[in-house]
């Protein structure tokens, strides 16, 4: 009741923040930078200082698990749904719109070459449907069923083994795409630049070339590998909670329920989903027991080791309880921004 209680609240002060900074500040002109129109929303700071305040904190002093609970999840939400306000800019660019650009009335001339330019770059941009929707408890329940039976009849350090490999690589792509903005955002101006790599891989599996990225994201790849290298031969809490909160973040924020009703035919399946695996077998339970994964986020009862089996009393929280209230409210600010007629470009996630 309390979670759900929050959840509401936040979406309130997501939809105040998103109104009265749009009733106060003039519609963007488009053709300044992004860096001379940005301002900055202190709530979307004050979380990403509070979820490493909390990381660092939670080593060294004993908080509250409610209040840390609550914090922690109160702020990944917040910063996560502000930043889905990028899918905004996407659907848009799907949908055949584009920016102005500048100069726009002095090359009349290229028009239809630039039409036919962006026809063939427009990006494809894929939301969950009903059917999707429906068919997700199913295909959670078989994946639930096929890592229950696996735990069951072979060696659970050899399914870890593979689990935590998979995570790894899944790891890095999420600290390189959480850690690469941060650092753009916050480092010198030449992490912005762009760096353009060949390749001859196959356009189905490499993509388009030359591969385009920032210097940002090569650090943020690096440290990302250094991490999850770290994390893959010491499985320290502290770092299962790094991997989670990455998780949280970019799943809200790339991801798209579409509508509201899809998002209640997702509920509703998740519903009799938990209903079935939870409290009707025990498959969920030794699931959760035997899978030695970031899938939940812990927070230490006490930073004493407990006195017979020398370690800390943890308490958790799955992904999910975060992320599935967040794709709810990730849709509500988005439609809150749509209302308050917030530009799409460029896109100002504060």
């Amino acid at each position: 009741f309390f979670f759900h209680f929050f959840c509401s609240l936040l979406h309130t002060i997501a939809y105040n923040t998103t109104t009265l900074k749009d009733a106060a500040i003039p519609r963007i002109n488009t053709n300044i930078t992004l860096h001379q129109t940005m301002s900055y929303n202190p709530l979307i700071l004050f979380s990403y200082a509070a979820i490493a305040g909390l990381w660092v904190g939670s080593q060294v002093i004993d908080i509250p698990y409610v209040m840390h609970l609550m914090l922690l999840v109160t702020s990944i939400l917040y910063a996560a749904c502000h930043w889905s306000l990028t899918l905004r800019e996407e659907q848009a660019l799907a949908r055949g719109e584009s920016p102005p650009k500048e100069g726009k009335d002095d090359d009349t001339d290229n028009t239809d070459d630039d039409d036919e330019e962006e026809e063939e770059e427009r990006p494809q941009y894929e939301t969950l449907t009903s059917k999707d929707a429906m068919q997700f408890p199913l295909l959670g329940s078989a994946s639930l069923f096929g890592l229950y039976c696996a735990f069951k009849f072979f060696d659970k350090e050899t399914v870890n083994l593979i689990i935590s490999v998979y995570f790894c690589l899944v790891g890095v792509a999420a600290l390189t795409a959480t850690l690469g903005p941060t650092l753009e955002s916050v480092g010198p101006k030449f992490l912005s630049n762009e760096i353009k790599l060949k390749h001859f891989l196959p356009e189905s599996i490499g993509g388009k070339s030359p591969w385009i990225f920032n210097v940002s994201e090569v650090f943020g790849l690096m440290g990302g590998i250094a991490f999850n290298v770290a994390y893959f031969q010491s499985k320290h809490w502290t770092m299962n909670n790094v991997l989670g909160i990455c998780f949280c973040l970019q799943g809200i924020e790339r991801f798209s329920l579409g509508t509201y009703k899809i998002g209640a035919i997702l509920l509703v399946g998740l519903f009799f989903y938990d209903i079935f695996w939870v409290f009707g077998t025990d498959v969920m339970v030794t699931v959760a027991k035997s899978l030695d994964g970031p899938i939940k986020i812990l927070f230490p009862r006490s930073l004493v080791p407990h006195a017979t089996t020398g370690k800390l009393e943890m308490s958790l929280l799955g992904l999910g309880d975060i992320v599935i209230p967040g794709f709810f409210l990730a849709l509500l600010l988005r439609f809150d921004a749509h209302n308050a007629k917030v530009d799409y470009f460029p896109t100002n996630v504060h």
